[in-house]
């Protein structure tokens, strides 16, 4: 077996991906023919075009204007139902997926509809596939920290499978502070806690996530590698990072994959996962993540092998569960090596 071929069949998990960005453009444009949604897309072509950033502001124009043609409940349950199909076709086994409701609350969906939708995909692909999946509500933070406390109340009402809360949006001008209460109120409901920080804007940010907020796991954090005391405080709290190596280089946070900091993260102590974010967005998946760290950062298949195991445990899923998935991992790891020698 070469070594692309075993870094595929590496048993993994994925912590940090968009459900709407995991749309893939025929899909899309699947749901425009059917809805009759009014967009400049004629072809798959043309979405596959449109799918192409100059930055990371332009990235969010892009994820906007997917939004608008999603104008049912239904479509969650296909979108996310692909979703774990790719994913399992990379060899996940677990998904921690990212919802962001009221992006089509806004645009007049139902918030309970759409939840519904999306974990009849979770249970399709459950019984097609064995892939499990959890879901994490984006409270999304141009939004603001009033519509944030909103949404808990709707999670409280119907929390079918939510296990985590997240400020996904814009970074630039929307500083992790101002949620504080909202993220207490969340922990006192017992949702884990997670936001992303450090994309767009600088380590102020990761601090804000990490000293206001009190997060669990950071998502992105690439620029926290310019700050020495920032890293030490995040390996001395145990919070883990969600590395979106693919994403980072398509929305310009880093410059080339060889300059992504994660192998900075795991030299300081920090555990890390490798994750796909918006996969259909950036042409991507978890196989090819993984072989990135391969090719443009020189990862092993032991320590890629090491951070699948690390995403278990810093995972949100329950100790037995984590102890039962972590001796599936090596048991598969075990096979795929006697084979490979």
């Amino acid at each position: 077996m070469d070594k692309v071929e075993t870094i595929k069949r590496l048993p993994k998990l994925e912590q940090h991906v968009h459900i709407v960005g995991s749309t893939k453009p025929e899909t899309l444009m699947g749901i425009i023919e059917d809805s009759g949604a009014k967009t400049k897309f004629n072809s798959i072509d043309d979405i596959k075009q449109f799918f192409q950033y100059k930055d990371f502001p332009h990235f969010i124009s892009v994820y906007s204007t997917v939004n608008d043609c999603i104008i049912d409940e239904k479509y969650f349950e296909r979108i996310t139902y692909e979703m774990l199909e790719s994913d399992a076709a990379s060899n996940v086994k677990h998904v921690e997926a990212i919802f962001s409701p009221n992006d089509h609350v806004r645009r007049d969906l139902d918030y309970g509809k759409m939840l519904d939708a999306v974990n009849k995909g979770i249970k399709r692909a459950k019984r097609k596939f064995g892939i499990t999946c959890t879901i994490r509500v984006d409270l999304v933070r141009n939004y603001g920290p009033e519509t944030a406390m909103k949404e808990l109340d709707w999670i409280k009402k119907k929390d079918d499978n939510i296990v985590a809360v997240d400020i996904g949006g814009s970074e630039d001008g929307f500083p992790p502070e101002p949620y504080e209460k909202v993220y207490k109120k969340a922990k006192d409901r017992g949702l884990h806690l997670v936001a992303h920080a450090g994309e767009a804007s600088g380590p102020e940010s990761v601090w804000g996530a990490v000293k206001t907020l009190g997060v669990e796991r950071i998502g992105h954090g690439t620029t926290a590698v310019k700050d020495p005391a920032l890293l030490k405080e995040i390996r001395e709290r145990g919070i883990s990072i969600e590395t979106c190596p693919v994403s980072n280089l398509r929305t310009g946070a880093i410059k080339a994959l060889n300059e992504h900091p994660i192998r900075s993260f795991i030299k300081q102590g920090i555990k890390v996962s490798v994750n796909s974010d918006d996969p259909s967005m950036f042409n991507t998946d978890m196989n090819n993540e993984y072989l990135q760290l391969n090719n443009q950062l020189g990862f092993s298949v032991d320590e890629l092998m090491r951070i699948s195991l690390d995403s278990i445990e810093t995972s949100f899923l329950p100790a037995k569960k984590k102890a039962e998935m972590r001796k599936e991992f090596l048991k598969e790891y075990r096979e795929i090596v006697s084979r490979k020698a």
